[in-house]
């Protein structure tokens, strides 16, 4: 998965900058520090060495909540990340005297006020949004709108090359901009690595571990985690109340399993996020009722928009033994207290997605981490 830059010439497209909106410092900070050490390992070495790549820049608000956008640094022929956080709820302003947390709206806005303010002079803008704004109202079913078809065509208007994402509520999205790039990341590998070595006794074999899927739209990744690992794969599907709309959506009314016995198996569950986790509680109360030996919860997007108290009582009474999350997006404060809580770093591999891209390398061995998983399965029966 590291990208060879032993086949490329002295030179890379253009000159790497990194740009953090507010709420994204973090990962970029970290991005950066791979970066750094990635780039003085290379056989390139001192020539393409620097003390960081992050432009200084801002997003001031005025005491009315108005901002602007400011790029302290030149970006001029740069070859230009901007990376945006848009559920960020963390960081927050002054407007008339109130402490006002940054909606994924105005994380957005400030996405649009850094690419303005670059005024064009970047050889190329990427961006970096790990959860895509609007994702989760990827299609239209009714008088809806369709923000994140709208959030792609505004970025390609403005100038941006290309976007990329991870795990993407449905990529089909990026119907909407068949011309600008569109790289959707997943963190399988990342995540499994993080397990192994929390539950170092775990057995990947379709004798003593099997995956589940909490419904039909999460079947995708759970077949390939089912795959590439060799293992049984069930499902559950949400009977929903389609007359009612709590929140706006449909109440679910029972989930349904399908597929082989879990007694004594353990069983692990993958998602694209965990948001109030009501369903995925229920779901793993339900796979431990039928008699499973451990569950392992795993979410590339750990929000807990309801906090983790519930989780807490949860894990003492067993329902679950661990939830695996990645740091790709804003974690609450509260879970590094959490005992059943892992984190799986993934600036390593984005650093290695903008170096190969920096050196117009292909992606696709960056894109599927099937030959990884295959290799950790081996060290691990080793």
């Amino acid at each position: 998965m590291t990208p060879d830059f032993s086949v490329f010439g002295e030179t890379p497209s253009a000159p790497i900058a990194l740009i953090a909106t507010p709420g994204a410092e973090e990962l970029a900070t970290l991005i950066d520090k791979r970066l750094i050490k990635l780039f003085s390992e290379s056989h390139l070495g001192k020539k393409l060495q620097k003390d960081t790549f992050i432009l200084k820049s801002d997003c001031p608000r005025f005491t009315n909540g108005d901002a602007k956008g400011l790029v302290y640094e030149t970006v001029r022929g740069k070859d230009l990340y901007i990376i945006c956080d848009p559920c960020n709820h963390g960081v927050k302003y002054k407007m008339m005297g109130m402490d006002v947390p940054l909606t994924p709206d105005e994380h957005y806005a400030n996405l649009k006020r850094i690419i303005c303010a670059c005024t064009g002079k970047p050889q190329r803008i990427t961006v970096i949004m790990p959860m895509l704004y609007g994702g989760r109202q990827h299609r239209r079913n009714a008088r809806e709108s369709l923000d994140c078809a709208m959030m792609l065509q505004e970025l390609y208007s403005m100038g941006v090359n290309d976007i990329i994402t991870f795990d993407a509520h449905d990529p089909r999205v990026q119907n909407a901009v068949p011309f600008m790039g569109f790289d959707n990341y997943f963190a399988h590998y990342q995540i499994l690595k993080s397990l192994v070595k929390k539950f170092s006794d775990l057995k990947l074999d379709k004798n003593n571990m099997m995956v589940i899927s909490p419904d039909e739209g999460a079947m995708t990744r759970n077949v390939f985690y089912a795959s590439v690992l060799g293992l049984d794969l069930g499902m559950f599907y949400k009977r929903r109340d389609y007359s009612t709309i709590v929140n706006g959506r449909n109440p679910i009314i029972a989930h349904e399993y399908i597929g082989s016995p879990v007694m004594g198996m353990d069983v692990f569950v993958a998602d694209d996020m965990i948001a109030t986790g009501d369903s995925i509680l229920k779901l793993a109360r339900e796979i431990k009722e039928k008699g499973a030996h451990r569950v392992f919860l795993a979410a590339t997007f750990s929000l807990f928009t309801e906090g983790v108290e519930k989780f807490n009582r949860a894990y003492e009474e067993g329902v679950f033994d661990a939830v695996v999350s990645t740091n790709l997006t804003y974690r609450i404060p509260e879970l590094k207290d959490c005992a059943w809580f892992l984190e799986a770093d993934i600036s390593k591999y984005v650093a290695f997605i903008i170096a190969a891209a920096n050196f117009n390398e292909s992606v696709s061995n960056l894109l599927d981490p099937s030959q990884k998983i295959r290799e950790l399965v081996a060290k691990l029966n080793k």
